[in-house]
């Protein structure tokens, strides 16, 4: 074995050893954060929050007051999304964020929703095969399960079947050529939302020019998108 070689693959090494410690680097809970939060490669970037609370509170003028919930003074983590780095991006250019908390809550509401209830169906199917002799408690899931599919449903046509991107509003020139497509309102908030995939890439897959305009008014329509669905979560979900 030459020297030449064995400087390379030391130099392999090293470079590997290098990438799996950024990845844990990555995945490691930052200091202050509670110690049973593993260390999870998959979890991706992550930010640090403080679970709170409201709270009756006889000496506010309000009645209430903001209670902090952290495990024995720890604080929580949670992976980061779109919104976030719609923030931080923002907050670089010294703006506000392009999403009100309101709407950036429906939307993370949608997304969670629509990824457990995707989840919970193979356990659905799992019951169904072992129907006669299913697990206790399957039952309560199941009915949860079809409740949680309403709540989406409702969300769903809160969205609703208009165009985000009408093409013969647009000249040829704005919006990329002959090649571009319509942006419907669900494509949008599902690939932003679940998908977690930028304005520039939403336009890029429907052949649209990626100029600031084309962001903003794709900005301007998922917003509209949230706002209807915010409505009728603040609504209840129930008509």
């Amino acid at each position: 074995m030459t020297k030449a070689f064995r400087e390379a693959a030391a130099a392999r090494i090293a470079a590997e050893r290098a990438r799996l410690d950024a990845i844990l680097h990555r995945a490691t809970p930052v200091d202050g954060c509670g110690p049973a939060i593993p260390i999870a490669p998959a979890r991706g970037p992550q930010i640090v929050v403080t679970p709170r609370r409201m709270v009756p509170d006889a000496k506010d003028a309000t009645g209430w007051k903001v209670e902090e919930l952290g495990w024995r003074g720890f604080n929580a983590v949670r992976a980061t999304d779109i919104f976030d780095d719609l923030a931080r991006r923002a907050a670089k250019r010294k703006d506000a964020p392009p999403f009100t908390p309101g709407q950036v809550a429906v939307g993370r509401l949608y997304r969670d929703l629509v990824e457990r209830h995707d989840a919970g169906g193979m356990r659905c199917a799992s019951l169904e095969a072992g129907r006669g002799g299913s697990p206790s408690g399957g039952g309560e899931f199941i009915d949860a399960f079809i409740e949680e599919g309403r709540v989406i449903e409702l969300l769903r046509r809160r969205i609703g079947h208009g165009v985000a991107m009408p093409v013969r509003r647009v000249r040829p020139s704005a919006r990329g050529g002959d090649g571009a497509r319509m942006i419907h309102d669900r494509v949008l908030v599902d690939d932003i939302c679940l998908h977690g995939r930028s304005f520039q890439s939403v336009l890029e897959r429907h052949g649209w020019t990626k100029t600031g305009r084309n962001v903003v008014a794709l900005q301007c329509a998922l917003a509209a998108c949230l706002d209807r669905m915010q409505f009728h979560s603040k609504m209840g979900l129930t008509t």
